[in-house]
């Protein structure tokens, strides 16, 4: 598999609350020579980051409702309105994650639809399809959970599901850490729910080639990673990539 075809599938990402203007720049300049798909960034990055990547084919994304999915949707739909008007191209928003664990899920394609309408209505206006990914942050959810998830956001209307934020902390009965990241049953498990017709990103834990293809031998056909850059350094060419 070529290495422009896996860098053409990556999310470059740099959502660091510490992060400065010097390393959204450097992001921006990786993302730029290895021909991302997309660097992602807080939403007070983003008119910078679409002046930085003008004409250079690499979209911008941002994220909306982060990390922990808990404001109103009107205050998404907001968020979203005023990314896509600062220069964004790609919406990644989080779900309210505690309305999945209650089985409230009308209430959680709701919030996704409240963004897709504003992403729909602010890419009209711009001239620009907007690319609208929903982050269910998996480690939270039960296999139902995510199934019924992914059904509800393809019903609203959005462009891909998303593993995890990244940030979560989830843990076990005695206080132990468990893991938060993308995992090759959950990417399975919605690319099998949603089919073919969305696109299905793999996002947190994934700081490899191994991890990589992994990932998009599960079903993933978009990663978000901070470790672009070294997955592609890395990356073989003559390995086979099963579906690629």
């Amino acid at each position: 598999m070529k290495k422009e075809l896996v860098a053409s599938m990556i999310d470059h990402t740099l959502l660091a609350p510490e992060a400065g203007v010097k390393e959204i720049l450097a992001t921006c300049a990786d993302a730029k020579k290895y021909h991302f798909a997309s660097v992602c960034i807080n939403p007070i990055y983003v008119e910078k980051v679409a002046a930085e990547l003008a004409g250079s084919g690499v979209r911008v994304c941002t994220v909306v409702g982060f990390p922990l999915g808990t404001v109103p949707s009107e205050d998404k739909s907001d968020e979203t309105l005023r990314a896509i008007s600062n220069g964004a191209d790609e919406i990644d928003m989080v779900i309210p994650i505690g309305a999945a664990r209650d089985g409230k899920f009308d209430e959680v394609e709701s919030d996704i639809a409240a963004v897709v309408k504003a992403a729909r209505k602010a890419g009209e206006k711009a001239g620009k399809k907007i690319i609208v990914k929903v982050i269910l942050e998996t480690c939270f959810l039960t296999d139902e959970m995510i199934a019924e998830c992914c059904r509800r956001a393809k019903s609203a209307g959005a462009d891909f599901v998303k593993t995890s934020t990244g940030f979560a902390n989830p843990k076990s009965a005695d206080g132990t850490l468990l893991p938060n990241g993308a995992t090759v049953h959950h990417v399975e498990l919605m690319r099998s729910t949603v089919g073919s017709s969305m696109g299905v990103k793999a996002s947190g834990g994934v700081r490899s080639a191994a991890d990589a293809v992994h990932m998009l031998e599960a079903g993933a056909n978009r990663l978000g990673t901070s470790n672009g850059v070294k997955i592609i350094e890395e990356w073989d060419e003559s390995t086979p990539v099963k579906g690629y």
